[in-house]
């Protein structure tokens, strides 16, 4: 009889602790995806700010730039054939402490975990079909090793340059590492059509890294954007020859900012800076979404 007794506790113990976790579980992890669309979706993610910046670096003196704090954003597109993640934040999910907010990391300020954003549209990291940097800068790459499981999306001179023996970013390897083993698509410069349907599109943009790229988003509702990565910092930088100190190629940037801006006005696609605090607050952000 006490044994009996005893697996009975043992049992309603097991359980209860099983339904704990049920009920906890949803605001992490989500259970079920949401159902594909029926047209594409972007979700804009709020990955912090950065603080005070040095508009020098930009060529720009403090009274030329109306917003110098740049944001740090990252976007899902959700498409009905699969989903794909553009950039990774700034701070590591990681970093962030319960009950501890704004989380700092240098001169980066995020009060939202990555994770915690993507679970309220219903997507964890493995439901992610592809993951694609703009470029291998620590603002961007935080998160990066969550997206392992996923397709990688990359420009043949970026992935190089992230891991050669003395790539610019060695120091920051942990935050990506998991991405050398990734299946991964890798990309020469040419449009890569993802789903097939020119709906998503990602574009080489050289210049800034060894190979920035961006993406192309065709909405049914609110029409076609162009999410540009670091092609541009400031809007006051458009329509300028001038480029940051620390460019891997200047004059390659130039090329590619002329080439883009041309498929933009053939295209009629919007530009979104992605550091642009200004356009940002603008923006409608998860669990809110443009289609």
């Amino acid at each position: 009889m006490l044994m009996h007794m005893s697996s009975r506790k043992r049992f309603a113990l097991t359980l209860g602790a099983l339904m704990a976790f049920a009920v906890l579980a949803p605001s992490t992890y989500p259970q079920n995806r949401p159902k594909p669309p029926k047209s594409v979706r972007l979700y804009v993610f709020d990955n912090g700010i950065i603080k005070d910046p040095d508009v020098s670096r930009f060529r720009f003196k403090k009274e030329e730039i109306a917003e110098p704090n740049f944001v740090v954003c990252s976007y899902l597109i959700v498409h009905p054939k699969g989903t794909l993640m553009f950039d990774a934040g700034s701070v590591p999910d990681a970093n962030f402490k319960e009950g501890v907010t704004p989380t700092t990391l240098n001169r980066y300020v995020a009060t939202k975990t990555l994770k915690s954003q993507l679970a309220a549209v219903g997507y964890a990291p493995k439901d992610i079909t592809y993951f694609a940097l703009s470029h291998y800068h620590g603002d961007h790459i935080a998160n990066s090793n969550d997206f392992a499981g996923s397709t990688g999306l990359v420009q043949k001179p970026e992935r190089d340059a992230m891991f050669a023996e003395d790539s610019p970013v060695k120091e920051q390897l942990p935050l990506f590492n998991r991405l050398k083993d990734s299946k991964t698509k890798i990309l020469d410069g040419q449009d890569f059509d993802v789903f097939g349907d020119g709906t998503v599109v990602v574009k080489g943009a050289y210049g800034h890294t060894p190979g920035h790229q961006v993406i192309f988003v065709k909405l049914a509702k609110s029409g076609p954007i162009l999410l540009s990565g670091d092609l541009y910092h400031y809007r006051e930088e458009r329509f300028t020859d001038k480029t940051p100190t620390f460019e891997f190629n200047g004059p390659q940037s130039l090329a590619s900012r002329a080439n883009i801006e041309a498929f933009l006005k053939k295209s009629g696609a919007q530009l979104w800076i992605e550091h642009d605090l200004q356009l940002f607050r603008g923006l409608k952000k998860a669990p809110e979404y443009y289609e």
